[in-house]
Formats: structure tokens, sequence, C-alpha cells
């Protein structure tokens, strides 16, 4: 039997940024995919796309040299990593920088044209459309931040983005997961989960997975 493929496109809670750092990584097992990975065993592979900065839809102006939109980064992704058994997406943290002014409601809008997309693709196993689980991340700590003002007003519509991102996620017919019921951003830094965070959200993911499995969503 050949191994279901798992696509993760995210930003840097993808990647595995480490808390308070200087771009520095948490290795491939600390990383939720990894972890992930583990706990689902060895009849699949996990291919991680994920980008610091990454956002949904949107460009940051702020970074202009290096393309930060998930919307023109997806198409060419998912044809290169077709057939695909599962898409999750979990963005929308670097949408609420203060400078994109931002609502919760307009994050999901942004995430939901990912899903629509991915749900309109070609990208999974005889040219259907893949399944999606979409997952609200975790909520951006009120307190200090490492990234100066960057995230200053970020923190209240953090906490708004699980309904909406729950609504959209109903209303599409795909799965969904809150980040925040597994993981917590620390003190240290405002975005980024530690290595505790990674772990307990790589576990809820592939328990979501196997709950979806079991739901005949997935189709396997």
């Amino acid at each position: 039997m050949s191994k279901k493929n798992i696509l993760c496109f995210g930003d840097s809670n993808t990647w595995g940024y480490v808390p308070g750092s200087d771009y520095e990584r948490f290795p491939a097992d600390v990383r939720w995919p990894g972890v992930m990975h583990t706990c689902l065993g060895p009849g699949f592979h996990v291919i991680e796309e994920a980008q610091n900065g990454r956002m949904s839809v949107w460009e940051d102006p702020m970074e202009p040299l290096v393309s930060k939109c998930g919307m023109d980064q997806l198409p060419a992704i998912l044809e290169s990593h077709m057939p695909l058994d599962l898409v999750i997406i979990m963005l929308g943290t670097n949408d609420l920088k203060n400078h994109l002014n931002n609502s919760a409601a307009m994050i999901a809008q942004g995430v939901i044209t990912l899903v629509d997309y991915v749900l309109s693709s070609t990208a999974g196993p005889e040219k259907s459309p893949p399944p999606v689980l979409v997952i609200c991340p975790v909520p951006v700590f009120d307190g200090p931040c490492p990234f100066g003002h960057l995230f200053d007003d970020a923190a209240g519509r953090s906490r708004e983005m699980a309904a909406c991102y729950a609504e959209m996620a109903e209303d599409r017919g795909v799965a969904f997961l809150n980040a925040g019921d597994f993981a917590a951003c620390p003190d240290t830094d405002c975005i980024h989960i530690d290595a505790a965070g990674h772990a307990d959200l790589g576990k809820a993911v592939a328990q979501k997975i196997a709950r979806m499995k079991e739901s005949d969503y997935l189709g396997w």
C-alpha cells in the first residue's frame, strides 16, 4: 500500500521558529508536523511547506523582496506534490500585523480563499480535490513582543479568529481544529509556540486525522 501524502501549508509555527531566537529552528522531530508524523506512523509522507512571515492572500509591504502571499504560492506547491491525500492549512498569524489592519473575519476570508482553491483543484488522487483540514493558529500573546510593535493590537483580534475559522470550515464542509486548545505562545515571544506546544499540537492533529478517517471524510 502506498503512503498517504499530507501537505502542511503554514508559516513560522509550521517551520518551527524557536521562540525568542534569531531565526533558530526546532529539529524536524520536534516540529508539530514531525510529531504528527510520528503519531500517525510509517504509512504517511508528511510534506512541510512552511515560510516565515507567510500570510493567506496578502503581501507584506514591509517585506517587498520575498513574496509572503500564500495564495500566490499555493498553486505551484499543490502541483509539485500531487497527488495529495490531505492538505492542512495553518495560516493567519502574520495577517494580524498592525499595518495590515485586518479583522479576524477578514483573515478567515483570506484562509477560505485558500481552501476554495484546494477544493477546486485536481491535486488529489485521480485528479480529485484533496480533503482539507483548517487549523486556526494560537492566539497572539498579550504582552511584550520581540518583534517591535508589529503585533501591538493583535492579541484581541487573534482571540476572535477561532470562531471565524470554525464558521468558515463548517460552511465549506472541511475539517477544523483550533490550535489554541492545545498550545500557547510563551511570554518570551508573542507569536511562536515552544517545543511543548509543538508536541501537544502534533499529537492533537494526529488524533484529529484519526477521527476524520473514522468518519470517512478522508475516503481512505
